[in-house]
């Protein structure tokens, strides 16, 4: 019996991604597996069931791909799906681990072995399957976008008749794959970019991208990133002296781009209501760490908040506004991991000892097993 890989309609608001797309199942199909797709799955996204159903995809309940032998999705299942899965069944998602407690004690009482894509290790082996990375680097390009949606004025220099209009200054804070693409993007549309992060590697990032790094680069600084590749969390005196450092900077700037986040914990503050206080009427602020608190104080998720004329908007689902993009990449990821779980003759047969997976597996035989989620 081939295997039989189901994929779910997001039901969480606002998502609008999915786990599937034609590309990625005309693939599974084309190897011997069963793809079901719930009706309607893909539509927010731009997948229409007939496009599944070119690529090989059957197009059922959701009932029905609650059912199958794999099931893949966007966010954490909720409690309306996990009835419908049996035991013994894999699910793959986005799980958000450490906040959705419930739905993995559901999934580990339900007799499923879930694996969160969150915890795929960043070696060069799990690059393809690097979930994070692929939305973050999105993300990281969205934020320009909406900054430049909010912000009301030109970001490139132009030189007319009338007058020269003086480009944007942004000023991208934290440096990880978000962070590099928010760069990259306001150069291209022309803004002076500016950019800072604790992790001494980036500095040289940063500068290949022609934008100017900004941090104190004490001995500290130098130390304080992770073998994973993570920020540290860094010294009370530290952060003093960086902060001095941004409140110096960041008055001078036009828009500002937080992108810094700490696995399992909350978004660090990095920028305080005096420093956004101090930055002019008809400044932007864009926060992508608003699922985690924030980095920017006064961060109300999902609202753009008027601090005195200065706007702050921290979306808690940034990709969701290019969900085709979002969801074709994701897909990908997905396809990579599920390779890992399926053998030469079609079967499930996963190596748990498998550093990607063992990284990934969060619930196995009735229990949650990941060491980072047991207390």
């Amino acid at each position: 019996m081939p295997v039989t890989i189901g994929i779910l309609k997001e039901v969480v608001a606002g998502e609008t991604r999915v786990g599937a797309t034609p590309d990625t199942v005309k693939k599974w199909v084309g190897a011997g597996q069963r793809v079901i797709i719930e009706s309607g799955a893909g539509v927010a996204a731009a997948f229409t069931d007939e496009a599944y159903i070119a690529a090989g995809a059957e197009i059922v309940s959701a009932t029905d791909a609650q059912g199958a032998d794999i099931v893949l999705k966007v966010r954490a299942p909720q409690a309306g799906d996990i009835k419908g899965f049996k035991s013994g069944a894999t699910v793959i998602a986005l799980l958000d681990a450490y906040r959705e407690k419930d739905a993995l004690k559901a999934l580990a009482d339900t007799g499923v072995t879930a694996y969160a894509m969150e915890f795929v290790p960043r070696i060069t082996r799990a690059q393809v399957m690097d979930a994070l990375s692929s939305q973050a680097n999105l993300a990281g390009y969205r934020a320009v976008i909406e900054a430049a949606h909010l912000y009301g004025k030109a970001f490139p220099m132009m030189m007319t008749a009338a007058g020269t209009v003086a480009p944007a200054k942004v000023f991208v804070m934290g440096v990880g794959v978000a962070g590099l693409q928010a760069i990259a993007t306001a150069r291209r549309l022309g803004a002076v970019v500016t950019a800072t992060d604790v992790r001494p590697a980036t500095k040289e990032q940063v500068e290949s991208l022609g934008a100017k790094f900004i941090a104190v680069e004490d001995e500290e600084f130098k130390n304080a990133q992770t073998a994973g590749g993570y920020a540290k969390e860094m010294s009370a005196e530290y952060k003093a002296k960086q902060a001095d450092l941004v409140t110096s900077h960041i008055g001078k700037q036009d828009i500002v781009i937080t992108t810094a986040l700490i696995p399992g914990r909350a978004a660090p503050v990095l920028v305080n209501a005096a420093q956004v206080a101090s930055m002019k009427p008809g400044s932007v602020l864009v926060d992508l760490a608003a699922p985690q608190g924030g980095n920017v104080e006064g961060t109300l998720a999902d609202t753009v908040v008027d601090a005195n004329g200065v706007k702050i908007y921290g979306p808690s689902n940034i990709v969701t506004a290019i969900a085709n993009d979002a969801s074709a990449l994701y897909a990908k990821n997905l396809q990579a991991f599920v390779g890992l779980l399926i053998n030469k003759e079609g079967q499930i047969a996963p190596d748990f000892e498998d550093e990607i997976l063992k990284a990934a597996l969060v619930t196995q035989n009735g229990a949650v097993v990941h060491p980072n989620l047991q207390n």
